[in-house]
């Protein structure tokens, strides 16, 4: 196997782990809740401002991702109440313009807070240089860090949903939350509680990208359509389906980028495939949801129901 196909692996594993924080959170409230929120990846703008500020501000990479957790989650629980919540009885056009319109207020907002010069983030000094994996492939920590991370926050996911109370509640509340109601379970805090999760979930996404990508206004809405195939590829309502999916799309993408042109190249005069590599890399994920919905219409692990 060689050293390049290892380290896209590498790369798929960790921006697939990325996909999984903002997907894990929209599935469970597109499941449980009902409501399509567009909004999903401003938490994750959210987070990522917030970190890149704490971390300037103390040269702290802890406080920062405190930072970056309360504050998407604070901004989750406050849109939640404020705005999401007058939305769970509305039709998905309704909910689909109001999430829409939050998105817009949401970019002013931190620009507002934040201004318009975007911060820039540096790699802690504990996660910064590489590690030998095999002779003549060095991967760098801090990548390797983030694939630890969110190995450990689907297992805490699943040791949430399957092993605790709360999860019950939570698949409870998505089978049949009427039921859950009569029984005497708040279903309005359930439902404040799975938003504020999703939302720290975003933000902690955000304090992961930050130091690899330029933090900037507007960054939540590119990542939203890649969070939305990963939901629709794993199957909707899924944290199981999410995780699979996020590590299909984060491989196709990251040997998609690597292979496509070196293929294309090879095949194809020069100026012919330069332009033709940069399509299929951009629709390369698209392309792959579209076979596997030929085949599984509702994802490959969609909830039960």
């Amino acid at each position: 196997m060689s050293t390049l196909l290892i380290e896209q692996i590498l790369n798929g594993l960790q921006y697939g782990a990325m996909l999984f924080l903002l997907a894990s959170g929209l599935t469970l409230i597109f499941g449980i809740m009902g409501v399509i929120n567009l909004t999903h990846g401003s938490f994750y703008m959210v987070g990522a401002f917030c970190a890149a500020y704490a971390a300037t501000a103390t040269g702290s990479f802890a406080a920062a991702v405190l930072a970056a957790l309360a504050g998407a989650g604070l901004y989750g629980l406050v849109m939640e109440l404020v705005v999401i919540r007058r939305l769970y009885a509305r039709d998905h056009l309704d909910q689909v313009l109001a999430t829409f319109g939050m998105i817009l207020f949401t970019n002013e907002l931190v620009s507002v807070v934040f201004g318009r010069t975007p911060p820039f983030m540096d790699i802690p000094s504990f996660l910064t240089g590489t590690v030998a994996l095999l002779p003549g492939l060095a991967y760098p920590v801090v990548r390797l860090a983030f694939i630890l991370v969110g190995a450990l926050v689907a297992i805490g996911l699943w040791l949430l949903i399957t092993r605790t109370r709360i999860g019950m509640l939570i698949r409870a509340g998505a089978d049949d939350r009427a039921m859950v109601d009569a029984l005497g379970v708040d279903i309005r805090r359930l439902f404040s509680l799975v938003f504020a999760l999703g939302a720290v979930l975003c933000g902690l996404a955000g304090v992961m990208t930050a130091p690899l990508l330029a933090v900037e206004i507007g960054m939540g809405e590119r990542i939203l359509i890649t969070t939305f195939v990963v939901i629709v590829v794993g199957g909707v309502g899924s944290v199981r389906g999410a995780a699979v999916g996020a590590l299909i799309v984060g491989m196709i993408d990251s040997l998609g980028r690597a292979y496509i042109p070196i293929t294309l190249y090879e095949l194809l005069p020069p100026e012919i495939a330069s332009t033709l590599a940069a399509g299929l890399v951009s629709a390369s994920i698209y392309v792959a949801m579209a076979a596997i919905l030929l085949v599984r219409p509702r994802g490959l692990l969609p909830a039960r129901g």
